[in-house]
């Protein structure tokens, strides 16, 4: 298992670059905007990780400004942790056998979300390529939110 990344939600994308970059010193290293979904995803790192290989970089952080206006309450700016992991049925299985509900399942083969104890949302992501697509993942329903 690897640890990626961490998410936070951003009110004002300008201000929290200018936050995490010019202030604190981390590197834009990637974006995506998302029109259909209404949102941009920045990457940040720090200068030191940007001399180490992909597998030697330290988890970076995501912010994710959402375009339509959003006042978020009860930690909802912050988003989730993400790991890579070698299968993640494999793995949505551990959890679902000790009794976690996977709220969303890997549908795809690729990602899915738990929770922990404390409510924190867990990204988990397929190492390499996403898995061919299996019951009963590929059928299940997304539980509650993640």
């Amino acid at each position: 298992m690897r640890y990626l990344h961490t998410m936070v939600r951003v009110k004002d994308l300008d201000a929290s670059l200018r936050f995490y970059c010019d202030l604190l010193g981390l590197q834009e290293v990637r974006r995506t905007e998302n029109e259909a979904g209404r949102y941009t995803l920045v990457f940040l790192t720090a200068p030191r990780n940007l001399e180490q290989s992909a597998a030697e970089r330290a988890p970076e952080v995501e912010l994710t400004y959402n375009w339509d206006a959003e006042d978020y309450q009860g930690g909802r700016n912050f988003g989730h942790l993400a790991y890579k992991v070698d299968d993640i049925y494999a793995a949505c299985q551990r959890f679902m056998d000790a009794g976690v509900v996977v709220n969303r399942p890997p549908r795809d083969g690729n990602m899915a979300f738990v929770r922990s104890p404390d409510g924190i949302s867990i990204e988990l992501l397929q190492e390499g390529r996403p898995l061919a697509p299996a019951e009963p993942w590929a059928s299940m329903p997304n539980t509650g939110s993640w």
